[in-house]
């Protein structure tokens, strides 16, 4: 299957996705089925999986002809990634970064061994190319430079080294993640919204002078306004949790106040 996400990003076209933490492909499926979304992002550094769950997921994308995104862990990233990789995920979210140095390991993480390409990628026989080796060589190479390899940019450190992050090889999108950084400045993300606010100007201002992607993620369609505004494609429309907690506390409340006693 053609890369969705890497398609677009080539194309210079507008990306819109959203965020699931469930493993039952039903969901996925779901989101197909709306024919309004390019890809899903399955949030693994949140949630619980099996090597499993990734190709169900990446498969209910394929059947609904979307793309995939997995955001992973830091310690054990370049493992997960290469799994989901070869589990059929198209993109890669890598979080909690810090120095140009760990970037370029991950992004080396998911490509291709192969002369003129600093990758460490080898041929699994796995899904991803065709289980017996379907695939040629030279297709699997193909598939692996194609992988949209995304950053979280959500340190202090990531913040201080952030020219020399954008300027690393094959690094395709960035994101920045207002509560870690707010964490690891010690600070109430609550206590500094406008501190924030300008931060990720500053950062998409950066990704854009080095042809990086930037990323955001909205609650709204309305907060795609100030991102379009600042020159961003690529958005991530809501949360599976938080949209089901938010229904269930909103509608959960209006029914208390109409049945009580």
């Amino acid at each position: 299957m053609e890369n969705i996400l890497r398609k677009a990003l080539s194309e210079n076209r507008t990306l819109i996705g959203t965020r699931m933490w469930s493993t039952d492909p039903v969901m996925t499926e779901v989101v197909g089925r709306t024919g309004l979304y390019h890809y899903v992002e399955f949030a693994a550094e949140y949630s619980d999986f099996t090597q499993q769950d990734l190709s169900n997921i990446a498969r209910a994308a394929e059947l609904h002809g979307m793309g995939s995104m997995i955001k992973v862990d830091f310690q054990n990233r370049k493992y997960v990634a290469q799994k989901a990789v070869g589990s059929g995920f198209q993109a890669v979210l890598f979080a909690d970064h810090r120095t140009a140095e760990e970037v370029a390991e991950s992004v080396q993480a998911i490509r291709p061994m192969t002369p003129g390409v600093d990758g460490v990628f080898g041929m699994p026989t796995r899904r991803f190319i065709g289980m017996d080796h379907r695939a040629s060589q030279e297709a699997h190479i193909r598939r692996l430079m194609d992988i949209v390899a995304c950053f979280m940019i959500e340190k202090k450190e990531t913040i201080e080294n952030l020219e020399a992050i954008l300027s690393v090889p094959g690094v395709d999108m960035v994101q920045f993640g207002p509560s870690d950084y707010s964490m690891s400045m010690g600070w109430n993300r609550q206590e500094h919204a406008q501190e924030l606010k300008d931060i990720e100007a500053r950062i998409i201002e950066a990704a854009l002078r080095h042809g990086v992607r930037p990323r955001c993620e909205i609650n709204s369609a309305e907060e795609a306004d100030w991102y379009k505004a600042q020159g961003v494609k690529d958005f991530s429309l809501g949360d599976e949790v938080k949209i089901f907690e938010a229904y269930l506390k909103a509608e959960g409340a209006r029914l208390i106040d109409r049945v009580k006693d």
